[in-house]
């Protein structure tokens, strides 16, 4: 379990160098298109927009790094046990229930986090038989990886919990 949980901080570590490397990325290009858009639209500078042509690959840039950070994101959440939980039962239940409880919706995320990731896998090889590229003739593949990796954490992350609580349900009933 140590070394589930070394590889657990390590994985945090990563997701978080790589949210700030990602959104220091959209700022700075969002920043710089929209600069150009301003010097060309009120300012009437054809360099601008000669410029801005340069940089038409960015926006699909921007909108990928979005969607990696909301994966990114999501796994850190789950990580961290902040994910958003729809849940009545943790009211109605007595508290000596609440591990149990917790074990069950880890074991369901596990499955259907399982599920995710095998259909995420099958629509990144199908990208790879028929997709196109998004920019810089880069494959629309590439860009989709964060969809089983995403889920392929988050599995990770619920599988951490589940044995936890499972743990912690076997030393209650041993005492």
């Amino acid at each position: 379990m140590k070394v589930l949980r070394w590889i657990d901080k390590s994985l945090a570590r990563l997701e978080g160098w790589l949210i700030n490397g990602f959104l220091s990325v959209m700022v700075i290009f969002t920043f710089i298109q929209v600069c150009l858009r301003g010097l060309y639209t009120h300012g009437h500078m054809q360099w601008a927009n000669v410029l801005m042509g340069h940089f038409d690959w960015s926006e699909p840039l921007v909108r990928l790094l979005v969607l990696w950070i909301t994966f990114l994101g999501a796994s850190l959440l789950t990580g961290e046990n902040k994910h958003i939980k729809i849940d009545i039962f943790s009211t109605l239940l007595p508290p000596k229930w609440l591990a149990m409880r917790e074990l069950i919706l880890s074991v369901v995320c596990v499955l259907i986090s399982t599920m995710m990731l095998f259909v995420c896998i099958a629509y990144v090889k199908l990208e790879m038989e028929f997709g196109g590229s998004i920019f810089l003739h880069l494959p629309n593949w590439i860009g989709q990886l964060i969809l089983p990796i995403g889920f392929a954490l988050m599995l990770f992350r619920f599988l951490i919990r589940g044995i936890d609580q499972g743990v912690q349900i076997a030393k209650g009933i041993a005492e």
